[in-house]
């Protein structure tokens, strides 16, 4: 209901300090280009090699520093299936040891401003679909991400600790599944649809006779463009003030088979598509309940049609530099 929805914050500072927290990877940089857009020049970033958040010394000594009056924080460790389900350790501990150094570094800086990015598989592996934003704790998480699950729990839990403990206007929003430029390409990092472009494209063009893909196809998944996902991130940075997560998605979902067959004619891939369904198939279906966000006044524009034709055009642009 629209009573649940708490507005107010206003128009940011244009000129203040805004730390972007990742901004090289998918997320970030579409932050840093939205910020950039909308006339933000003093945006700060620092490479993994400049400044190793899971450094609680070093995060410390930044945001002294610095003194940023804004900050989201995107960066992460992040991964597909594959990697998750390899190795959980890391992603539990690097992920927790980022979000608490920055977290805690903002507060000791009074950081006026800052937004906590999540993803939707902190929900139940089971929840009701669409996924409500109170359907977070109810019930048991996918195996193959629950470490990155739980350390993402964490750090929204954090942000409303801080709301209640000191009533800075911190929030958190949960993303679906995102694509786009800056994305991981690499056949045991990626997500799946840059898994997919990938895929298609090699397969297209060597003319292989045909493409195997994991799992049966038919699970189902939401996914939005980084760029509609930065526009949202600005729009409730400004609009949007209070201590639930909100969740940030198109509001509709298609099956993997689908999300194939368009990324296999996007390419112009005439071969087969097969399934080895001896593989795991992840949570059978992940659409987000994204009612709130409109109440917030925010809603998608890139279509996913629109949204793979933009990102196997940066791909193949960019094939020569990216990352294994």
């Amino acid at each position: 209901m629209a009573a649940d929805i708490q507005f107010s914050p206003g128009e940011l500072s244009r000129g203040a300090t805004f730390y972007v927290a990742g901004h090289r990877g998918l997320v970030g940089s579409a932050i840093k280009r939205r910020l950039q857009a909308a006339g933000f020049d003093a945006i700060i970033g620092r490479t993994s090699s400049e400044l190793d958040l899971r450094s609680r010394d070093d995060v410390f000594a930044f945001f002294a520093e610095t003194k940023p009056r804004y900050v989201v924080l995107a960066a992460a460790k992040v991964g597909g299936i594959l990697a998750n389900s390899t190795y959980p350790v890391a992603f539990l501990s690097d992920n927790l040891r980022i979000q608490l150094n920055v977290l805690d570094a903002a507060q000791e800086n009074d950081v006026e401003r800052l937004l906590f990015l999540g993803s939707s598989c902190i929900y139940p592996k089971f929840a009701p679909q669409p996924i409500r934003e109170d359907a977070l704790l109810t019930g048991h998480l996918e195996p193959t991400n629950d470490a990155y699950a739980i350390a993402k729990i964490a750090g929204i839990l954090q942000v409303q600790a801080v709301r209640r403990q000191y009533g800075l206007p911190w929030i958190s929003a949960m993303p679906t599944n995102l694509y786009g430029p800056n994305d991981n390409f690499s056949p045991k990092g990626s997500h799946v649809l840059p898994a997919l472009i990938r895929r298609y494209l090699e397969a297209a063009a060597t003319q292989a006779e045909s493409v195997t893909n994991w799992g049966t196809g038919t699970p189902r998944r939401e996914f939005l463009h980084v760029d509609d996902l930065a526009d949202a991130c600005l729009h409730l940075l400004e609009h949007y003030d209070g201590p639930q997560q909100l969740n940030v998605g198109s509001g509709t979902d298609v099956t993997i088979r689908e999300v194939a067959n368009t990324i296999a004619a996007v390419v112009d891939y005439k071969g087969e598509t097969r399934w080895d369904t001896t593989k795991p198939d992840g949570t059978p279906q992940k659409l987000l309940d994204v009612s709130k966000l409109a109440e917030a006044g925010w809603t998608s524009k890139i279509t996913l049609q629109e949204g793979i034709e933009r990102t196997v055009s940066w791909y193949r642009d960019h094939i020569v530099s990216l990352r294994e």
